[in-house]
């Protein structure tokens, strides 16, 4: 997509989720040496939110929140377990791919969109919705095709985590022996060609989800001696309440460090971004040589940030910023100006009404979220916003420009300042000089907590 592209008041969509995918990606300036050079050309192309962050650290809470506009605050859907479609109140909320095709678009899409994952047979469907669109790869009763294992597993020799899911290696295939590079090659092809409706078109591309196996190729672009760890201060937690100590997976992180696999499961996780990156990069060529080119707007997004041993824990599933900071970048020519960068607050949550105003979407429902369009018009606004992120019932963290504020749902709390602490070191919370701002954080935390949705699987 070059300049001077004109996109119709319904243009065409596509939609990128990337899963796992957090804060070190080159555009965000998160690791040294890091390659994701086909996500840093998009972003160059588009805006870029540099401050953006998941409505819950989790796969399903997450992506509900992205398919409803809602927080879970609102719609109780909390953790990863919790089919959001046994219940009515959640279910009948008129979803993203739901609003497109009742204001005329082609609905199609293919990987993980909504929760599923590879760690067993039954999760290849997951929490899927089916009946909004219109086509789905690889079948309206699974979201992911089956996925690449090395003949013996776990290559790391450690069952003990995810069955043996935990796990990391290279492998001597090709990338369209992988999941991700079937579902990339059905999605070229739709891109390849003409549509009889305007087109929102999702592709989820599922790595750098665990386990990390990817094509050899991509490891030998992160080796060993190059691969950089995070500084973990042995007193960090010290100053932190009893439930952030009791989400930490410590217990990972010692076994991670005691076996001498911490820089290994770096390089597995790295080899899998740059994997992804490669699939998104494909996506981006098949759009500019194909019909769509001129009247395609993207967004692309990760349901959550990924820990990998910063403050001794791994995955999500904490309220940290490394759990908490996602990509997320809209590329759309009618508004903005190419490669701009913005620091104000960004929630998932705001992907929906925020397609709604650049789609011209008629009849959207109530959303918790708000359009980021005035900041993709003009991205040095300053809207003095906060965003955001629950993980389980009643744990909130509140994130503006200045500050990231943690309140457990038994009203302790952590308190840091991303400028001169982007680590998350240093707990301000107790500090007495530090209680005004915390009055004024904690404003901002929901008015009303829905009951948590029962466990029902996955």
């Amino acid at each position: 997509m070059g300049s001077g592209l004109v996109v119709s008041a319904q243009p065409n969509v596509l939609f990128i989720a990337v899963d796992d995918l957090n804060n070190m990606v080159g555009f965000l300036g998160g690791y040294p040496g890091v390659k994701t050079p086909h996500m840093d050309r998009l972003a160059s192309m588009g805006v870029s939110f540099s401050n953006a962050h998941c409505a819950a650290p989790g796969c399903n809470p997450s992506r509900v929140s992205v398919m409803t506009g809602r927080y879970p605050s609102s719609t109780g859907i909390y953790e990863n377990q919790v089919d959001w479609r046994r219940f009515p109140d959640v279910f009948d909320l008129q979803t993203l791919p739901e609003i497109f095709r009742k204001n005329g678009y082609k609905v199609i899409g293919g990987g993980k969109l909504y929760h599923a994952h590879s760690l067993n047979i039954r999760a290849y469907t997951g929490f899927f919705d089916s009946e909004p669109w219109d086509e789905y790869f690889p079948s309206k009763e699974a979201q992911m095709t089956r996925e690449v294992k090395p003949g013996t597993w776990p290559m790391n020799g450690i069952k003990r985590f995810y069955r043996g899911h935990f796990d990391w290696a290279p492998l001597e295939i090709e990338d369209d022996d992988m999941a991700d590079g079937k579902l990339i090659r059905w999605a070229e092809e739709q891109l390849s060609r003409e549509h009889e409706k305007p087109l929102f078109i999702g592709v989820g591309i599922y790595r750098p989800h665990v386990p990390w196996w990817s094509p050899k190729k991509y490891f030998d672009q992160h080796p060993l001696e190059e691969i950089v760890l995070p500084p973990v201060p042995e007193d960090d937690f010290e100053d932190i309440p009893p439930t952030g100590n009791e989400w930490a997976r410590k217990h990972w992180q010692a076994w991670v460090v005691e076996n001498n696999q911490w820089k290994k499961a770096v390089q597995g996780y790295l080899a899998s971004m740059t994997f992804a990156d490669a699939m998104v990069g494909r996506l981006m060529k098949a759009l500019e040589n194909g019909p769509l080119a001129e009247n395609t707007l993207i967004v692309l997004w990760s349901d959550h940030g990924y820990h990998l041993g910063h403050k001794q824990h791994w995955e999500k599933f904490v309220l940290w910023n490394q759990a908490t900071q996602v990509p997320l970048i809209f590329v759309d020519p009618r508004h903005g100006t190419a490669g701009a960068v913005t620091n104000q607050p960004a929630s998932l949550v705001d992907i929906y009404p925020t397609l709604v105003d650049l789609c011209d979407l008629k009849d959207a429902p109530r959303l918790d979220g708000q359009s980021l369009l005035p900041l993709i018009r003009n991205p040095a606004l300053k809207t003095g916003r906060a965003v955001l992120t629950t993980h389980k019932f009643r744990n909130h963290s509140v994130r503006t420009v200045d500050w990231h504020y943690i309140r457990y749902a038994d009203g302790s709390e952590e308190l840091y300042n991303p400028q001169n602490d982007p680590d998350e070191f240093r707990n301000l919370a107790e500090l007495p000089e530090f209680s005004a701002v915390k009055q004024n954080l904690s404003g901002m935390l929901p008015d009303t907590n829905a009951d948590p949705k029962p466990r029902t699987g996955l």
